[in-house]
């Protein structure tokens, strides 16, 4: 991944401000989202799906809350209306519960908050993604093209619409 501008300006941070980054990957887009919060006294949390033993991730982000989800069975832990985005990243087209994962969001984003959705182009149909966030309450949601051998897929939790929460 070369040049992440056009993807760091999808995050409009504020001092406060809690991300959490879902991924079975820690890369060049962990490390830029965690030096763009820590620029601005916002937090990165990162859940990180791996049946190995997890990497020091602590060493390379030692500001950042990690937890290390076994498998794609299980939940990452998020607390309602706790997160200002949430990022899957090389998760979603592997776990087994993509509904449990939409719904996970959607309970942990406060409102007018974001989902993206990061995977590998060609992985998800454009068409069918927009169908799913519609049916899990999520709205204003788009398809770019910023980021070199990924699609990336965003949507946003409004307030007062579908679940309410």
């Amino acid at each position: 991944m070369k040049d992440l501008s056009q993807f760091l300006e999808l995050f409009s941070v504020q001092p406060g401000y809690r991300y959490i980054q879902v991924t079975t990957n820690v890369d060049n887009t962990t490390t830029a989202l965690y030096n763009l919060l820590q620029n601005n006294d916002a937090e990165l949390r990162i859940a990180y799906f791996s049946e190995d033993e997890m990497p020091n991730l602590k060493e390379k982000y030692p500001e950042a809350s990690i937890q290390h989800v076994k498998n794609f069975n299980h939940p990452y832990r998020a607390l309602p209306r706790d997160n200002d985005m949430v990022m899957y990243k090389d998760i979603f087209t592997k776990h087994n519960k993509q509904e449990l994962l939409l719904k996970t969001a959607y309970t942990t984003l406060a409102n007018t908050a974001d989902i993206i959705i990061m995977e590998k182009k060609g992985t998800l149909d454009i068409a069918s993604m927009m169908e799913l966030f519609e049916t899990y309450e999520f709205r204003a949601a788009n398809h770019m093209d910023i980021v070199e051998d990924y699609d990336i897929f965003m949507a946003k939790k409004m307030h007062m619409w579908g679940n309410g929460l």
